[in-house]
Formats: structure tokens, C-alpha cells, sequence
């Protein structure tokens, strides 16, 4: 036995679960994922990852600009699906469209639900130093991740973990976790939990304007800062080289040692920055338009001596 599915889904956090699920045995009659962009130098259309993965499994993809509308409802209806999976779409699904599958709509969540609703669970969360997070499947209703809980695996966020090493385990760990949870829904005894009503939290959008170091801060959340916003988009500072400025993402750092210091200041030669409380010392960070390197690397082509100030 196996259910008919559709999967919906866009970027590359979305494919371990695709084919996990193609994996498990299950029939997915159609994949809908967002339209290409133009990407890179060249500006060529380059479709999603999950356009990529799911026409090498032979999969059908639609790309519709919008699933308002009756004649969304009739195309989504026409695959005579059991059940749609759902990761990290990116597209509103009016209820026409969660009702069009004979079981419903299941999504995979980066959080544990109430706690940090909506686009950017797994930057927030580090950058709130929560000390773990997880992955959820739940029932989508009409709310913005709101739906019943059916299934849920806590993951724990290590003391120099980023964003991207976060998104990679639990992009991983979500796969199985929604086979599991199909399988119950196959067999009749899949269990539905509504969230609950306190610890409500919502993980916004990550503004440009929120991505420059704020060297003032203690280091603990300067830390939490930058690991939370690292590889994409990155938190940067820069700092006058001679008679140019330079501009640097970190990408990584942990707890540095030194002396007091003003705030932005450097403490000594391994890029060990003072904070407005302790220090954090930077290991690797990417120059704008560079690639990304070690500190030490960094600091072979870009010499930052002892008490050079970041801005």
C-alpha cells in the first residue's frame, strides 16, 4: 500500500523530504514548487532545487504564479491526491486548495509549534539563543502555521552551530520524521494535537537593516548574532584598511579570551573582538566579493592589527 501524493515544496531544505517520501514507496503524482528566477552573472533561469530533484524521479512540475482562484482548484482536484505534503512552499494555500486532497494538507515546520511561527524559524532561533528547536509535522489549516501537531522531533542547537549547519540536520532529520508520520496516516492512527495557546512566538523575515554587527552588545548575543544569520544573508562589519574600507561576513565565531576593551576593538592578532561584555574571536568570514576563508587566511591578505577598531 501506498497514499497518492502531491508535494509542494521550493528550496534545497525541501528535497531530504521529497525523497524520503519517494523513497518510502508513496506515489507523487505531481511536485508544485515556485517558478525559476533568473540567477547568477548570466541571469539564466535555473529551476527551484525541488524542480530539480523531482524531474530526475520523472515527477511532473507545476509552477503556478498563485493557487487563487477555481481554476487552481480544478487542476489540484484532478490529481486525485490523498494527501499533500508541504515544506517550505512559499506560496498562501487558500483552503480550496488544503481541502482539495482527500486526507488534507501536511506541512514540515523548522520549529517546535507555537514557538517561532512563520519564514525564519531556524535564524531565530539561534539567534535567540534557544538551546534546541526541532522539526513538526502538522495538519495546515488557513493560519499562519497554526495547524494541529501530528508528529514532532526535538533537535538540540550546539553552542557554535549556524543557521546553515541547523538547517542541514534538521532538513534531514524532517525527512524521516514525515515518512513516519505518512505512514500513520496510511494505516488510520495518526494523532492530531492542537498547538498550544501560550509560547506563542513568530520568526519574521530577516531585514537587511538587522544584519550589521552590533559590537556593543555582550558577546553571547553577538555570538548568537552572527551564527543565526550565517551563511545567508550574513552579519558584516567593516573597517578602514589603509584608504579603503573593507566590508566581511562572519560566518563563524565562539567565545574569544582578552582584556577589556571599547567595544569593536580588536584584542590581538587571531581577530579576537572585544564586546560590550567578553569577547568573541571570529574563524572564518568572507571578504565582499571574495570567497570564504579561515581567519587566518583572512588575515595573510588583509593584515587587521591589535586594537584596530570594527565597525
Amino acid at each position: 500500500m501506498s497514499l497518492r501524493l502531491i508535494f509542494m515544496g521550493t528550496p534545497d531544505f525541501a528535497v531530504p523530504t521529497l525523497l524520503a517520501t519517494a523513497r518510502a514507496g508513496h506515489r507523487i503524482v505531481a511536485t508544485y514548487t515556485r517558478a525559476p528566477k533568473p540567477a547568477g552573472r548570466g541571469l539564466a533561469v535555473e529551476p527551484t532545487p525541488v524542480a530539480r530533484e523531482a524531474e530526475r524521479l520523472g515527477i511532473p512540475v507545476f509552477t503556478p504564479a498563485t493557487l487563487k482562484g477555481p481554476d487552481a482548484e480544478t487542476e489540484m482536484r484532478a490529481h486525485n491526491a490523498d494527501a499533500a505534503v508541504v515544506v517550505a512552499y512559499g506560496l498562501i494555500l487558500p483552503k480550496t486548495i488544503l481541502d482539495a486532497p482527500r486526507l488534507g494538507a501536511f506541512n514540515l515546520h523548522a520549529s517546535l509549534l507555537p514557538r517561532w511561527r512563520g519564514a525564519a524559524p531556524i535564524n531565530r532561533a539561534i539567534m535567540a539563543g534557544d538551546g534546541s528547536t526541532g522539526v513538526m509535522v502538522m495538519k495546515m489549516d488557513e493560519g499562519l502555521d497554526t495547524g494541529p501537531v501530528a508528529m514532532a522531533e526535538r533537535v538540540p542547537i550546539a553552542a557554535d552551530a549556524t543557521a546553515g549547519d541547523l538547517h542541514d540536520e534538521l532538513a534531514r532529520r524532517g525527512g524521516g520524521l514525515m515518512v513516519r508520520a505518512l505512514a500513520a496516516l496510511e494505516r488510520g492512527s495518526l494523532t492530531l494535537t492542537p498547538q498550544a495557546a501560550a509560547g506563542v512566538t513568530y520568526a519574521g523575515k530577516i531585514d537587511k537593516s538587522e544584519t550589521r554587527i552590533d559590537w556593543r552588545k555582550p558577546w553571547q548575543e553577538v555570538h548568537n548574532h552572527i551564527r543565526g544569520l550565517s551563511p545567508f544573508p550574513g552579519a558584516w562589519f567593516e573597517f578602514k584598511s589603509g584608504e579603503e574600507f573593507v566590508r566581511a561576513k562572519v560566518l563563524r565565531t565562539t567565545q574569544g579570551e582578552g582584556a577589556s576593551a571599547s567595544a569593536g576593538q580588536v584584542l590581538d592578532d587571531r581577530l579576537t573582538v572585544a564586546c560590550g561584555e567578553g569577547a568573541v574571536r571570529i574563524l572564518q568570514l568572507q571578504r565582499a566579493g571574495r570567497q570564504a576563508m579561515t581567519a587566518e587566511d583572512f588575515l595573510r591578505g588583509t593584515p587587521v592589527a591589535a586594537g584596530t577598531r570594527l565597525g
